[in-house]
C-alpha cells in the first residue's frame, strides 16, 4: 500500500467510522469500511485491512457493553454463521478483483435497500422459530465474510426479537466479534493451504495493517466519539447522509474500472 494524502484521508475515515459504529451510531457506518478501502486498494486488501480494524473497534465496544449480551440469541446464530462464513471465504478465493468489486457494490446496495425498506416493513405480529436465526446467521455470516457486511439479516432478525436497547447492542457487539475473530482465522487458514483449484487472494494480510498502524488510536477516539454523540444528534438524518455515500460508493464500485 503506497502511502499518499487520498490513503491516507480514506484510512483515517474508515478508522473514524467503524469507531462510530462500534460506539452506538449505527452498523451502516461499519458497512462503509470495505467499499472505501477499495477505492485506494485491490478489494482483498480492503477486506484484510478492515478485519483487523473491526476487531480492534470489537474489543473496545465489548469493554463498554460487558455482559449485556443475551447468550441464547449467540448459540442460536452462530453455528449457521460460522457455515455462512467459510461459504463466504471460498467465494471470495475464487473472484477476482472486478467481479469482487461488483459483489461488494451489490451488497452495498441491498443494505440501502434494507435500510431504506426492509426496517419499515418489518412486522409487529411475529413468531419466532429457532429456523429463522439458523437463516439469519448463516446469511449475516456470508455477507460478513464476502464483503464485511453482514449486519442487515442479523439486524433484521433481531429488532424482531422484542429486547431492550442495551441488550440488542450487548448482543450484536458480542455477535460480530466473535464472528470477526472466526473469519481472521479462517482467513488464515485459507492463506496457508494449497487448496487445489483456488486462486490465491491473500486475505490474511497484515502488511496493510503494519504499514497503517497510526490509524489505530482513531479507533478507540471513535468508539468514545460516538457513544458522545448518540445522544446528542439527529441519528435519522446522519443516517440518511451516510446511505447516500453507500449508494456513491456501490456506484463507483460498479462502473469505475480498478486501480
Amino acid at each position: 500500500m503506497t502511502l499518499n494524502l487520498g490513503v491516507i484521508v480514506i484510512v483515517s475515515l474508515v478508522a473514524l467510522l467503524i469507531g462510530l459504529s462500534k460506539g452506538g451510531m449505527g452498523a451502516v457506518l461499519g458497512v462503509l469500511a470495505t467499499p472505501l478501502l477499495s477505492q485506494v486498494m485491490p478489494v482483498a486488501n480492503a477486506i484484510s485491512l478492515a478485519l483487523p480494524l473491526l476487531l480492534v473497534g470489537d474489543a473496545f465496544a465489548l469493554w463498554l457493553y460487558w455482559n449485556k449480551w443475551e447468550w441464547r440469541y449467540i448459540r442460536l446464530l452462530m453455528p449457521a454463521a460460522i457455515a455462512g462464513i467459510i461459504a463466504g471465504t471460498l467465494l471470495l478465493t475464487v473472484l477476482d478483483d472486478v467481479t469482487m468489486r461488483r459483489v461488494l457494490a451489490l451488497f452495498t446496495l441491498g443494505f440501502v435497500v434494507y435500510k431504506v425498506w426492509g426496517e419499515k416493513h418489518i412486522g409487529t405480529r411475529y413468531t419466532p422459530h429457532d429456523w429463522h436465526g439458523a437463516v439469519a446467521g448463516g446469511a449475516s455470516g456470508f455477507g460478513s465474510a464476502l464483503a464485511n457486511v453482514g449486519g442487515p439479516p442479523f439486524t433484521a432478525y433481531m429488532l424482531l426479537q422484542n429486547l431492550s436497547p442495551i441488550v440488542f447492542v450487548g448482543t450484536t457487539t458480542l455477535f460480530f466479534a466473535i464472528m470477526n475473530a472466526l473469519k481472521l482465522g479462517l482467513f488464515a487458514v485459507v492463506d496457508a493451504a494449497d487448496i487445489p483449484g483456488l486462486a490465491a487472494r491473500n486475505l490474511f494480510n497484515l502488511s496493510p495493517l503494519v504499514e497503517a498502524w497510526w490509524v489505530l488510536p482513531i479507533i478507540p477516539a471513535g468508539v468514545w466519539l460516538g457513544r458522545y454523540l448518540v445522544r446528542r444528534i439527529d441519528k435519522l438524518s446522519f443516517e440518511r447522509v451516510t446511505l447516500v455515500v453507500l449508494v456513491i460508493v456501490a456506484l463507483v464500485l460498479l462502473f469505475v474500472p480498478p486501480r
